[in-house]
């Protein structure tokens, strides 16, 4: 494994390859644990995690016991656990409550990277970086309970923004061949539209090249996501600008989230995926579907996920579709 270090979070080194939470979510204690001592086996020791989910903080913080001077932890502000659910909020108290449960759950008295959850758009950046956010996360960091602020962006412009401000030291982007070629927007649902990629395209956009060139001159550390576009960079029928159809791809974010019903939209664009690339439901598939709490034939078709989604999902008749293929 290769290292790299932040020099603006105590030249702590990492590694170039780090782990998502979305892979842990509704293990059990014993798999979480199986699974993350084996990305240490690899040399894996940097874990980010957007999700507030309580199960996920508690499996955690049980793998890394007695060991957590052995892991960098990437921890996100504004992600909070209401009614069972993922929410981004930017109310304070709430921010507040569910950064004191994420340090208690994992059982530790800070966090490497407190990571300011997903700023996309201009009013939002404001109302972070002029506001109650900004000042608890330099508090935080005066405190000692996060080791550096990060912000995570699609958004090339929104993110100088913020880099700008001399108050980030990580930040976590979408990066890749494709996305690099898109100018700025606030809404990230353009990184996946078709029509982004029908005009030619011409080297790198010039406000992602300089939010590059910026991050190197002011040591902010930048960690990637969306590498592969979800996948669909890695398939030989989409590797090609005219034929990406990133836009309406479930990326099994969560950001979709809450549901007004409860369901777990995510998992259930997982499985009905894993149904339909098979062609059948495989038995496996199927348990894991009726142990979810909600099932897509209680979607009520309000569209709430659907307006909260970065990736212009039609969530409704994936509902739909998954009900027929599992039967409820």
């Amino acid at each position: 494994m290769k290292y790299r270090t932040i020099r603006r979070c105590n030249n702590i080194k990492v590694s170039e390859v780090a782990l998502g939470c979305e892979g842990f979510l509704g293990k059990s204690a014993e798999e979480f644990k199986a699974m993350l001592d084996r990305a240490m086996e690899l040399g894996i020791n940097f874990i980010d995690m957007y999700t507030s989910n309580p199960d996920f903080r508690n499996h955690l913080g049980a793998a890394i016991a007695g060991r957590r001077e052995k892991i960098v932890l990437q921890g996100h502000i504004c992600s909070v656990w209401e009614n069972g659910q993922y929410l981004r909020t930017r109310n304070l108290e709430k921010t507040k409550a569910a950064f004191e449960d994420q340090l208690k759950r994992i059982g530790t008295d800070f966090i490497d990277i407190g990571m300011i959850h997903y700023v996309d758009s201009e009013s939002d950046f404001e109302e972070v970086f002029h506001g109650e956010i900004i000042e608890y996360c330099r508090q935080l960091k005066a405190e000692g309970k996060i080791h550096a602020i990060g912000l995570s962006s699609h958004n090339p412009i929104v993110a100088r923004k913020a880099v700008e401000t001399g108050f980030v030291d990580v930040l976590m982007f979408s990066v890749n061949a494709a996305y690099d070629m898109q100018p700025a927007s606030e809404d990230c649902n353009d990184l996946w539209a078709p029509e982004s990629y029908k005009n030619q395209l011409e080297g790198m956009n010039p406000d992602r090249k300089a939010l590059y060139e910026l991050c190197e001159r002011e040591n902010v550390a930048i960690d990637v996501m969306k590498a592969f576009g979800g996948g669909d960079m890695l398939k030989a029928e989409l590797s090609h600008m005219d034929k990406f159809k990133f836009h309406g791809n479930c990326m099994y974010c969560g950001h979709c989230a809450p549901c007004t019903v409860g369901i777990n939209v995510a998992d259930i664009n997982k499985y009905l995926n894993l149904a339909l690339a098979r062609g059948e439901v495989p038995e496996t598939v199927a348990d894991h579907y009726k142990l979810l709490e909600h099932h897509a034939s209680e979607c009520v078709a309000c569209r709430k996920c659907e307006e909260n989604c970065p990736f212009g999902v039609a969530v409704v008749e994936r509902m739909e579709k998954a009900a027929q293929v599992f039967g409820y």
